[in-house]
C-alpha cells in the first residue's frame, strides 16, 4: 500500500508541475520562426491564425474592448491597478473571450498583469493592440503629413512596440502613460491595429493638400491606386513593420482602424455628406514577400448609425435567414464583398443606458434606452452576423462601463471636467460595458423593486397623516419612497412638486392646481403605463435648444414666460430634420419622450430585473428613481445644475438644496398635501462604486462558446 500511496503522490506532483510549466512550454512553441523572423499570428485571404505547440490554428477572433478608466479618473489619468486588471482578465477568460484590443499604450500595470495572466493561464488571452493619433493636432491640422502629425505617430508607434517588448521607460507626460515597462508580451500581442476612427475632413484636406503623393513603396509594404492618405497610412505601416522586424526580429499581422464613416462603400441616401464623402480602402494597401504575417481590414459597425443604415434601400429590405429584416447583416454582407483580406468588426456593441442617441427603426437595435439583458441578446445576435458573413471575428465593445463618456445629445447638458465623478445614464456611451459600475461601496443604496428593507434607516422628508416622502441619493440617481396607505394603483394618482432653481418655476398646473412653492418639476405616478416627470416649460433645456433651429420645433411664446403654469414632457432629440437625397424626401426632428418612467424591478438580483425600470409600487408603497439630469443637475457631485435658460443659456449655478412635496390625487382630486421640504446632500470628490458583471456578460459568455468554442 506504501509503494501505491508514493505513487499516486509523485503522479500528483508531477501534474501540479507539468501545469506550472505548461504555459510556459507553451508560449516557447507557439513562436513560428521563417527567414529568422518570429511571428505568432498570421492571416491569408479570409482567416486568422494563431501558432499553437508548433502548429497553425484558425482563430474566429472574439473578445472585447478595454477602455482606460474607471469612475472618478478620466483615460489620461491611469487610474486603473494591476489587481483590476488581474481581475478582469480573470472574467474576460470565463467569458470564453481569446482576444482584447487595446487603443493606445497603456499603464505598465496592465502589461504586468497580462504577463501574469497568461504565465498561469492555460489559455492565454491575446491583445489586438492599437496606437492613437493626436485628435486635436487633426482638428487644428488636418494633414496627416504635416510633422507633428506624422512624427508623433511614428514615435509613439516606436514606443508602443518597445513597450510590448518591455523594453522601455516612459518619462511623464500629461495625458499619457508613463512607467518603467520591463515585461516582455510580444508572444501574446497577435495584431497592430493603428490609428483612429477617421474624420472625414480630415482624410478629404490631406488628399487636396497632397496630390503629388500618388504611391508607395516600402519594404514590406507597397501601395497599389491609393490616395495620398492611403499611401500615407502604407508609409506608418511600413515604418511600424521595419522598426519591429530590425529591432526584435518579430512581425505580426497589421490592419489600419477604419469605421463606417470612410469605408470604401457608396451610401446615395445617407443625409449627412459629412457620413460619405470620402473613403479609406486598405485594399489598396499591399504587403511584400517579406512582410510574413500578412494584413487585414478592421471597422467599427454598428446598427444604428449613420444613418444610411436605416434608408439604405438594399439594407432595409434584406431579410436574414429568420425571414426578418436584418439591416446589420445587409451592410456586414455589402462590405465584405469588396474585401480580398480578412476583416475584422474591431468594435461593435449596444449601450444598456436610460438614454438613447439613434434608433435602429427596423431592428430595434438602437443607440440606447436598451435593458442590460436585450444588450446582451442584441450583441449576440450581431456576432452571429459576423460569423455568418465570413469575418475573421468581432470585438465587442465593451468590457466596462466610462463614466467620463459624452454623447452629442447630453453634452450640453453636464459640466465637461465633472463628468467622470458621476453616473449619468442619460449619456448612453456611459453604459456600453458588460461589466457595470454601480453606485455604492459594497451594493446600491436603493434598489427598486417594492421591498423597502434598505429605506429603514432613512426618515421621511415630509408627511401628512398616513403618506410621507423620503429621499435620498447616490452618484447616479435621487430616490423617493412614498408611503400612502392604501394606495390603489389602478385608481389613486400621486405628485411630486420639485423646486429645483430660485426665482422662477410654475406656482399652479395648468391654472387648475395650486402649488406650495413653485415648482420646476412634476414626478407623476398614474399608474404602471401613464408615469412621467414633467418640467417645467421655461425650464424645458430641450424645447430651448431645439426651438432655436431652424425648422426643427415650432416657437411658443406662453412658454418662454415665468410661471406659466406649462409643464412639458421631457425629450431627448434622436435626430435634427434630415434630407434624404436618393428619397427627396424631408425627415423631421425626430425625438424620444425619456421623461416616461418605467414600471418594473430594477434590483439586479432579482430573476425580474430590468435595468430601464424607474419605479414601482408594491401595496402601500411607490419607489422611484430619477436620473440627476432629469432634474437639470448639470454635476451633482459640485451640486450645479442649470441656471435661468433664458439669461445667459445653459449654464452652472450653484444649488442649495431641492424641495420635494407630494399631493395624493384620489378620484381626481387632491386628498392629501405634503408641504415641500428641503433634501441636500454632501458634495463629493471620489465617488463609490462596486463592480456588477451585467446580464448581457452571461449572454455574450454562451454566445463566445457556441461560435466554436475558444478558436474556430
Amino acid at each position: 500500500m506504501r509503494k501505491y500511496f508514493i505513487v499516486i503522490i509523485i503522479l500528483i506532483l508531477s501534474v501540479f508541475t507539468s501545469i506550472k510549466l505548461y504555459p510556459v512550454l507553451r508560449d516557447k512553441l507557439s513562436i513560428n520562426k521563417k527567414d529568422g523572423i518570429s511571428f505568432i499570428a498570421k492571416v491569408d485571404s479570409q482567416n486568422f491564425y494563431i501558432n499553437q505547440y508548433g502548429s497553425w490554428k484558425k482563430q474566429f477572433v472574439k473578445g472585447v474592448n478595454i477602455g482606460a478608466a474607471k469612475p472618478g479618473s478620466f483615460p489620461g489619468e491611469l487610474s486603473i491597478t494591476k489587481a483590476d486588471y488581474l481581475r478582469w482578465f480573470k472574467e474576460i477568460g470565463k467569458m470564453n473571450a481569446n482576444t482584447i484590443r487595446v487603443y493606445t499604450i497603456l499603464s505598465p500595470e496592465f502589461y504586468d498583469a497580462l504577463y501574469e495572466y497568461n504565465h498561469k493561464s492555460i489559455t492565454p488571452i491575446y491583445v489586438m493592440h492599437g496606437v492613437w493619433v493626436n485628435e486635436t493636432d487633426i482638428a487644428a491640422l488636418k494633414n496627416a503629413y504635416d510633422p507633428k502629425i506624422n512624427d508623433r505617430f511614428k514615435k509613439d508607434i516606436k514606443t508602443t512596440i518597445d513597450v510590448i517588448h518591455g523594453n522601455s521607460t516612459i518619462e511623464q507626460e500629461a495625458g499619457h502613460a508613463s512607467g518603467s515597462y520591463t515585461k516582455d508580451v510580444s508572444m501574446y500581442v497577435s495584431a497592430w491595429v493603428l490609428g483612429i476612427e477617421w474624420d472625414s475632413d480630415f482624410v478629404v484636406n490631406t488628399n487636396k493638400l497632397n496630390e503629388t503623393v500618388t504611391s508607395f513603396q516600402g519594404k514590406y509594404l507597397f501601395s497599389k491606386d491609393a490616395s495620398p492618405f492611403e499611401n500615407w497610412l502604407s508609409q506608418i505601416g511600413d515604418y511600424s513593420i521595419k522598426y519591429e522586424t530590425e529591432k526584435y526580429g518579430m512581425q505580426r499581422p497589421l490592419s489600419f482602424t477604419n469605421w463606417v464613416t470612410t469605408d470604401p462603400l457608396s451610401h446615395p441616401n445617407e443625409p449627412l455628406v459629412y457620413e460619405d464623402q470620402v473613403s479609406v480602402n486598405v485594399e489598396h494597401i499591399k504587403a511584400k514577400a517579406d512582410f510574413l504575417p500578412g494584413c487585414f481590414a478592421s471597422y467599427h459597425i454598428y446598427p444604428y448609425y449613420p444613418d444610411f443604415m436605416n434608408y439604405q434601400k438594399e439594407y432595409y429590405t434584406f431579410k436574414d435567414s429568420t425571414g426578418k429584416i436584418n439591416t446589420y447583416e445587409a451592410y456586414l454582407k455589402d462590405l465584405r464583398k469588396i474585401h480580398t483580406m480578412p476583416v475584422l468588426v474591431a468594435e461593435f456593441g449596444i449601450p444598456a443606458a436610460r438614454g438613447k442617441a439613434h434608433d435602429n427603426i427596423y431592428m430595434g437595435y438602437n443607440q440606447g434606452n436598451v435593458s442590460e439583458s436585450d444588450q446582451g441578446q442584441m450583441v449576440a445576435n450581431m456576432l452571429t452576423d459576423i460569423e455568418t458573413e465570413n469575418y475573421m471575428g468581432g470585438l465587442v465593445f465593451s468590457w466596462q462601463d466610462e463614466w467620463f463618456k459624452r454623447t452629442w445629445n447630453t453634452m450640453d447638458l453636464d459640466i465637461p471636467d465633472r463628468r467622470a465623478y458621476w453616473s449619468n445614464t442619460q449619456t448612453n456611451e456611459q453604459e456600453f460595458g458588460l461589466l457595470a459600475f454601480d453606485p455604492g461601496a459594497v451594493k446600491t443604496l436603493i434598489d427598486i423593486d417594492g421591498n423597502v428593507a434598505d429605506w429603514n434607516k432613512i426618515k421621511p422628508l415630509t408627511f401628512k397623516e398616513d403618506t410621507n416622502i423620503s429621499v435620498t441619493s447616490d452618484e447616479k440617481y435621487v430616490y423617493f419612497r412614498v408611503h400612502s396607505k392604501n394606495f390603489d394603483i389602478n385608481k389613486d394618482k400621486f405628485l411630486i412638486p420639485i423646486d429645483t432653481i430660485s426665482n422662477q418655476g410654475n406656482t399652479n398646473i395648468n391654472h387648475t392646481m395650486d402649488l406650495d412653492r413653485a415648482t420646476d418639476f412634476l414626478i407623476q405616478i398614474d399608474g404602471k403605463d401613464n408615469s412621467k416627470i414633467l418640467v417645467d416649460g421655461y425650464y424645458d433645456s430641450f424645447y430651448y435648444i431645439y426651438s432655436r433651429f431652424p425648422n426643427n420645433i415650432p416657437r411658443i411664446p406662453q412658454i418662454e414666460e415665468k410661471n406659466s403654469g406649462i409643464f412639458n414632457s421631457i425629450y431627448l432629440c434622436l435626430n435634427k430634420e434630415l434630407l434624404l437625397p436618393e428619397d427627396n424626401t424631408i425627415l423631421p426632428l425626430s425625438k424620444y419622450e425619456t421623461g416616461k418612467l418605467k414600471f418594473g424591478n430594477g434590483n439586479p438580483s432579482s430573476n425580474e430585473f430590468n435595468s430601464l425600470v424607474d419605479f414601482n409600487i408594491m401595496g402601500d408603497e411607490i419607489e422611484i428613481r430619477i436620473p440627476w439630469q432629469l432634474l437639470n443637475v448639470l454635476d451633482p457631485s459640485s451640486k450645479n445644475n442649470m441656471d435661468d435658460l433664458y439669461k445667459d443659456g445653459i449654464k452652472p449655478k450653484y444649488m442649495d438644496g431641492i424641495y420635494i412635496g407630494g399631493i395624493l390625487l384620489k378620484e381626481g382630486k387632491v386628498n392629501q398635501y405634503l408641504s415641500s421640504e428641503k433634501y441636500d446632500w454632501d458634495k463629493w470628490d471620489i465617488p463609490t462604486y462596486h463592480e456588477r458583471l451585467k446580464p448581457s456578460y452571461y449572454i455574450l459568455q454562451k454566445a463566445f462558446k457556441e461560435i466554436g468554442g475558444r478558436n474556430k
